[in-house]
């Protein structure tokens, strides 16, 4: 327990407390694993959360539940990215930036592209990593951003969507379509799970 718990520790972020738009940041506690968020997460077959303190980002409207948060659940689904950072690296999508946190945690990775479609996101989340010479952030759509022609990435990570859901699905491999001739090796947050889902209901 103490090592899972030292791997998941170490992507906890530093990001504070705020508010932008209808975005925010907030801490929260989980007192046991018995909440009602737990229950869903074990129903849908990932990690639950342990006890403790952590970081969400939220947005105000119809959606109901963390954009994202630097719990268990979340680092897990962002393994594949952490085992494979290294040289140029591309994240379609900073969130609470726990994937960004872990690949500047890396030595071997040189650079990191963010591309962000909220300026609210970016005004909350980016001064905690704007000061790493490594990092560079983008303003736009990922799924429309447009590169310079022969840019190229080690790896490219997306991660646009709020939640595991197959309609999310086409977006993913547009995306992987349009970098598939500029990463060496590309991956997509819950892409299995989402094709799982939409294998099992005929989607």
């Amino acid at each position: 327990m103490a090592k899972y718990s030292s791997y998941v520790d170490q992507y906890k972020v530093s990001v504070p407390e705020g508010r932008s738009g209808a975005y925010r940041v907030e801490k929260f506690e989980v007192p046991d694993q018995t909440t009602l968020e737990n229950l869903r997460i074990m129903r849908d077959g990932r990690t639950p959360v342990s006890p403790g303190v952590y970081t969400r980002l939220l947005r105000d409207g119809s959606f109901n539940g963390p954009i994202m948060s630097d719990t268990e659940a979340e680092v897990w689904d962002i393994d594949p990215l952490f085992r494979r950072a290294k040289g140029r690296v591309l994240l379609n999508g900073l969130g609470l930036g726990v994937a960004l946190k872990g690949v500047l945690d890396k030595p071997e990775v040189t650079s990191v592209d963010v591309v962000e479609i909220s300026q609210d996101v970016i005004n909350l989340v980016w001064p905690t990593y704007e000061h790493d010479p490594r990092a560079h952030i983008h303003s736009g759509d990922a799924l429309t951003f447009e590169w310079p022609v022969g840019t190229h990435w080690d790896v490219v990570w997306h991660d646009i969507w709020p939640t595991i859901c197959a309609d999310h699905l086409k977006d993913m491999h547009v995306l992987h379509r349009k970098y598939g001739g500029r990463a060496v090796w590309q991956g997509s947050w819950c892409r299995y799970e989402m094709e799982r889902i939409a294998s099992r209901y005929g989607i």
